[in-house]
Protein backbone atom coordinates (compact mmCIF):
# COMPACT_ATOMS: atom_id res chain seq x y z
CA UNK A 1 0.00 0.00 0.00
CA UNK A 2 1.80 3.30 -1.02
CA UNK A 3 1.17 6.46 1.63
CA UNK A 4 -1.68 8.28 -0.45
CA UNK A 5 -3.88 4.89 -0.05
CA UNK A 6 -3.13 5.67 3.57
CA UNK A 7 -4.16 9.42 3.88
CA UNK A 8 -7.17 8.71 1.70
CA UNK A 9 -8.19 6.11 3.93
CA UNK A 10 -7.84 7.86 7.13
CA UNK A 11 -9.07 10.83 5.43
CA UNK A 12 -12.16 8.60 5.06
CA UNK A 13 -12.20 7.78 8.85
CA UNK A 14 -12.22 11.94 9.72
CA UNK A 15 -15.14 12.37 6.94
CA UNK A 16 -17.20 9.59 8.62
CA UNK A 17 -16.44 11.40 12.43
CA UNK A 18 -17.29 14.43 10.96
CA UNK A 19 -20.52 13.21 9.50
CA UNK A 20 -21.98 13.11 13.06
CA UNK A 21 -23.76 16.52 14.08
CA UNK A 22 -23.63 15.70 18.02
CA UNK A 23 -19.85 14.91 16.72
CA UNK A 24 -18.88 17.90 15.44
CA UNK A 25 -20.09 19.10 18.37
CA UNK A 26 -18.30 17.18 20.53
CA UNK A 27 -15.32 18.61 18.95
CA UNK A 28 -16.37 22.27 19.19
CA UNK A 29 -16.65 21.39 23.43
CA UNK A 30 -13.05 20.46 23.16
CA UNK A 31 -12.18 23.05 20.98
CA UNK A 32 -13.21 25.31 23.92
CA UNK A 33 -11.41 23.21 26.30
CA UNK A 34 -9.54 20.06 26.88
CA UNK A 35 -11.41 18.12 29.34
CA UNK A 36 -12.31 14.15 30.59
CA UNK A 37 -14.67 12.12 29.63
CA UNK A 38 -16.88 12.79 32.27
CA UNK A 39 -16.83 16.28 31.71
CA UNK A 40 -17.38 15.82 28.31
CA UNK A 41 -20.42 13.84 28.69
CA UNK A 42 -21.68 16.11 31.07
CA UNK A 43 -21.99 18.64 28.60
CA UNK A 44 -24.27 16.06 26.37
CA UNK A 45 -27.34 15.57 29.35
CA UNK A 46 -29.25 14.54 26.31
CA UNK A 47 -26.98 11.43 25.56
CA UNK A 48 -26.42 8.39 27.86
CA UNK A 49 -23.10 7.65 28.77
CA UNK A 50 -21.99 4.92 26.70
CA UNK A 51 -23.45 6.97 23.24
CA UNK A 52 -21.40 9.46 23.99
CA UNK A 53 -17.99 6.93 24.46
CA UNK A 54 -19.25 5.67 21.35
CA UNK A 55 -18.98 8.52 19.47
CA UNK A 56 -15.95 9.56 21.15
CA UNK A 57 -14.28 6.18 19.73
CA UNK A 58 -15.39 7.21 16.65
CA UNK A 59 -13.25 10.53 17.24
CA UNK A 60 -10.68 8.58 18.57
CA UNK A 61 -10.11 6.42 15.38
CA UNK A 62 -10.09 9.49 13.00
CA UNK A 63 -7.45 10.74 15.67
CA UNK A 64 -9.30 14.10 15.81
CA UNK A 65 -9.10 13.59 19.92
CA UNK A 66 -6.59 12.54 22.09
CA UNK A 67 -7.29 10.87 25.10
CA UNK A 68 -4.10 11.08 27.89
CA UNK A 69 -4.78 8.38 31.00
CA UNK A 70 -4.49 10.74 34.03
CA UNK A 71 -4.52 8.73 37.07
CA UNK A 72 -8.35 7.40 36.58
CA UNK A 73 -9.40 9.96 34.42
CA UNK A 74 -8.90 10.22 30.68
CA UNK A 75 -7.98 14.24 29.55
CA UNK A 76 -9.22 14.83 26.17
CA UNK A 77 -7.96 17.10 24.07
CA UNK A 78 -8.72 18.24 19.77
CA UNK A 79 -6.17 17.25 17.82
CA UNK A 80 -6.65 19.73 14.52
CA UNK A 81 -4.09 17.61 12.13
CA UNK A 82 -6.50 15.49 10.60
CA UNK A 83 -8.36 18.68 9.85
CA UNK A 84 -5.56 20.70 8.50
CA UNK A 85 -5.04 17.70 6.06
CA UNK A 86 -8.06 17.91 4.77
CA UNK A 87 -8.04 21.71 4.48
CA UNK A 88 -4.79 21.52 2.85
CA UNK A 89 -5.59 18.65 0.10
CA UNK A 90 -8.84 20.78 -0.77
CA UNK A 91 -9.10 24.45 0.35
CA UNK A 92 -5.32 25.28 0.51
CA UNK A 93 -4.47 26.29 -2.86
CA UNK A 94 -7.19 28.28 -3.05
CA UNK A 95 -6.72 29.57 0.30
CA UNK A 96 -3.16 30.78 -1.16
CA UNK A 97 -4.07 32.32 -4.72
CA UNK A 98 -6.72 34.29 -2.35
CA UNK A 99 -3.55 35.95 -0.24
CA UNK A 100 -2.02 36.67 -3.14
CA UNK A 101 -4.49 38.67 -5.03
CA UNK A 102 -4.93 40.36 -1.39
CA UNK A 103 -0.82 40.89 -1.56
CA UNK A 104 -1.29 42.67 -5.02
CA UNK A 105 -3.67 44.81 -4.19
CA UNK A 106 -1.82 45.97 -0.72
CA UNK A 107 1.00 46.47 -3.35
CA UNK A 108 -0.78 48.85 -5.14
CA UNK A 109 -0.50 50.00 -9.21
CA UNK A 110 2.93 48.95 -10.68
CA UNK A 111 4.20 51.41 -12.73
CA UNK A 112 5.09 51.08 -15.88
Amino acid sequence: MNSSEGRVSDDDLVFKALAAPVRRRMLDALRAAPCTTGGLCAQFPEIDRTTVLQHLRVLEQAELVIGRRVGRERHLTLAPLPIKRIHDRWIGEYARAAVDLLADLDAGPRDA
